[in-house]
């Protein structure tokens, strides 16, 4: 392995083995050597302008790192946040983040994401960073992700609300307290009442 190529993997692995194409040039990795690290097959491109080092682990989560690296201010929500705490029986086939009112839409050619918009204090609430696959992913708690959906209910339907509310408090992942403070943030609180009462 020569000098370039041994910097470049350096880099990378301090990194988490993932790296944007200006984190890369950034720390000293020249356009053509990442090029040629990739035309080798020692690193990979992921997504567009996103790279990684090929002997790496596979990632667990490749969407969510993906996700996470383009859209930095992003919040991974409603069904894909109910996924990832593991309180649906949905199959999401896109990826959820939220990001704040009048925030630039992001674009991402790879994986098929759907942006919804936060409010100041709906965005900021129930925020947690998470380490997954070398990556700081944000996600909401299971409980704002609960109240979430049914301030979304019309966009995730009304029943997959339920399902994770009963799912996370069946779990013991999550106290009614701490859905009815969620619902209060997101103005759902009257809506989330009767649901929240039916169940205990």
């Amino acid at each position: 392995m020569n000098a370039t190529t041994h910097h470049a993997e350096q880099v990378f692995r301090r990194r988490g083995g993932l790296l944007r194409t200006a984190e890369a040039l950034a720390a000293g990795i020249h356009p053509r050597d990442l090029y040629r690290l990739r035309d080798e097959g020692l690193v990979e491109r992921v997504s567009r302008g996103l790279y990684r080092w090929a002997s790496l682990p596979p990632l667990g989560e490749p969407d969510l790192v993906v996700v996470a690296t383009r859209v930095p201010k992003g919040v991974i929500c409603l069904i894909s946040a109910l996924t990832f705490h593991e309180i649906t029986t949905q199959i999401p086939h896109e990826v959820h983040v939220a990001v704040k009112r009048g925030a630039a839409t992001p674009r991402l050619e790879s994986p098929p994401i759907r942006v919804f918009r936060f409010s100041d204090p709906s965005y900021v609430a129930g925020m947690e960073k998470h380490r997954i696959d070398g990556a700081d992913i944000s996600i909401y708690t299971a409980a704002k992700t609960v109240a979430d959906c049914f301030k979304f209910r019309n966009v995730v339907g009304i029943d997959v609300a339920v399902e994770a509310m009963r799912m996370a408090m069946d779990s013991g992942k999550v106290m009614p307290a701490e859905i009815e403070e969620n619902a209060r943030v997101c103005r759902v609180d009257r809506i989330v009442t009767p649901y929240l009462e039916a169940l205990l």
